[in-house]
């Protein structure tokens, strides 16, 4: 199990430390986009639009019947304290926390990255929307690689513009896989929460209650792959440790995704992230370490008949089971059943009564 030293999340910064982190780390960190102190940040507006209106009020009774110049003097006075107010405090929280993500990957030999940029991962939420940012981000380089993080992604436009927050953990397999997804039925609602659905005739039920917590998506003829890796211990660590979370497997990579974005300075979230890392992360690399892809053949012996060693030398997944299929858009399938039955209620007639 991995034992970290969390101690760096909670102690004390000084507001020199923080000054000083803040000038050594001005090209490497872009704590604009960091998601810490959004609670700060809503106080802060709020009181200063409060402070604002109140002092206007006073002004504008004061200074009755004299030249609008002091009001509007009083005015910038006020807004400039307020920005002042907001630069010092959401600036220093959000600063102090960087600094403390930043001892926390030092004293456990981890990676903090917070400039910004997303991973070029082929996980599902990783090609949505655009305006796409991970804000912080947690790595290990050593076996297997892990980097937990968070995706803020938008859609749409106008009034219809939605910023899309998901927390995430990705762990590098050894091997190439087909595209499975496990949908968490504890955070669906009407429906999957993913941002893609996928068509439900490459639904596969398993054994036991696992169909109670997931769905599982595998593409078609790809289902003994699929219980070659989602074996009994496997499962019973999902249903233990990640039930409230999805899981993808595409390529060499696990993802598991988070309806709520992590927050990194939480022990208890890291602690649990972790752990989820320990057990479902390492038994999934420890399932597919050794698997190969009969569709994708590469090499042949003289009989016509390859080795584990020849298929696994090729370490690819056949075009069939790269990617799963997604389903068809509810409101494309509404419009053309429309379509069907308006021709088959006003044109088919005519087309037979000729």
């Amino acid at each position: 199990m991995t034992t970290l030293d969390y101690s760096p999340l909670t102690s004390p910064v000084s507001r020199q430390e923080v000054a000083q982190f803040r000038r050594e780390s001005a090209g490497s960190i872009v704590a604009s986009s960091a998601i810490a102190s959004v609670v700060s940040l809503v106080l802060i507006v709020i009181l200063g639009v409060f402070t604002l209106s109140f002092v206007l009020n006073i002004m504008s009774r004061a200074f009755s019947g004299s030249s609008g110049i002091a009001v509007f003097v009083a005015t910038l006075v006020v807004a400039a304290g307020v920005a002042v107010a907001y630069h010092l405090v959401v600036g220093h929280v959000t600063w102090s926390r960087l600094l403390r993500l930043s001892r926390f990957a030092l004293a456990n030999g981890l990676s903090f990255t917070a400039d910004g940029l997303v991973p070029p991962y082929s996980g599902t939420i990783f090609g949505i929307g655009t305006a796409r940012r991970v804000p912080e981000r947690l790595s290990r380089t050593t076996r297997p690689f892990v980097d937990v993080g968070n995706l803020n992604y938008t859609t749409g436009s106008g009034k219809n513009r939605k910023v899309h927050h998901w927390g995430y953990v990705a762990i590098k397999l050894e091997r190439m896989l087909p595209q499975m997804i496990l949908d968490a039925k504890s955070n669906n609602f009407l429906g999957t929460n993913l941002p893609v659905r996928f068509s439900r005739d490459q639904v596969l039920a398993l054994e036991g209650d696992f169909d109670r917590y997931f769905t599982l998506y595998c593409p078609k003829e790809y289902e003994r792959d699929a219980l070659y890796v989602f074996t009994p211990d496997l499962m019973a660590r999902l249903v233990d440790e990640a039930a409230q979370f999805d899981v993808e497997i595409v390529d060499d990579w696990m993802f598991i995704y988070s309806a709520q974005p992590f927050e990194l300075t939480n022990v208890a979230t890291l602690a649990r992230v972790f752990r989820i890392v320990d057990t479902v992360g390492d038994k999934a690399v420890e399932r597919t370490e050794r698997y190969a892809d009969d569709r994708a053949r590469g090499s042949y012996s003289p009989s016509g008949e390859t080795t584990l060693t020849d298929r696994m030398a090729g370490n690819r997944v056949a075009q069939a089971g790269r990617r799963l299929r997604p389903a068809l858009p509810v409101v494309g399938v509404v419009l053309l059943v429309v379509v069907i039955a308006v021709w088959t209620l006003n044109v088919l007639p005519a087309i037979v009564g000729r």
